[in-house]
């Protein structure tokens, strides 16, 4: 078989491509940069139809970006990952990434190994989880102040219906959770079809 290749294709191997991929993740996460935070600022953005829409989404903005480097495809498909599996974050998400590939950028130019990298990255989350568990309390599954308290957290998920939501969110965890910590197994597919 003959395979007719487009004539400007680049391929690039080595300290090159990384470099490449680092620059197109972080111009990914950039785009959405100043969409994060109180101060957010919103994008106009031009819809195939001609129509303009604003917004300070991150999913949104970067739904309707079209790129071609596999390095950015991969970050906006890091974002469409998120928004799925959550349904929040996926600012958040793009912009701690584009920081990640920001600050390996310096280290591969001192020639350390990605592997190396991708293994002071493990050793930091190892230490913070472990930081977590040092500053960790238990929290008491009767005090529903306590409870209300923790669970509100204002993300744009939430806003309108932040209290019925807290309410829904608290029933469900102390329909799972046993008063001495251990946890219920429910057949959630068996209980629903018996309701």
């Amino acid at each position: 078989p003959i395979m007719v290749m487009n004539q400007q294709v680049q391929r690039e191997t080595g300290r090159k491509a990384q470099m490449s991929n680092i620059a197109a993740g972080k111009a990914v996460s950039e785009i959405i940069r100043t969409t994060l935070g109180p101060r957010s600022m919103l994008k106009m953005l031009l819809d195939p139809m001609g129509g303009i829409v604003m917004t300070n989404d991150g999913n949104s903005i970067l739904r309707e970006v079209d790129v071609s480097h596999p390095a950015a495809k991969s970050m906006i498909e890091l974002s469409r990952a998120q928004d799925e599996e959550v349904g929040d974050g996926t600012t958040s998400v793009i912009v701690l990434a584009g920081e990640y590939l920001n600050l390996a950028a310096p280290l591969l130019e001192r020639q350390l190994h990605p592997t190396t990298i991708c293994n002071g990255y493990l050793k930091a989350l190892d230490d913070a989880v472990a930081t977590l568990d040092k500053v960790s309390r238990p929290v008491d599954m009767a005090d529903t102040e306590e409870l209300t308290r923790l669970a509100c957290t204002g993300t744009k998920f939430i806003s309108q219906f932040s209290d019925m939501l807290i309410q829904l969110s608290l029933d469900a965890v102390k329909t799972v959770f046993l008063d001495d910590g251990g946890r219920k197994e429910l057949d959630i597919k068996r209980r629903a079809s018996l309701d």
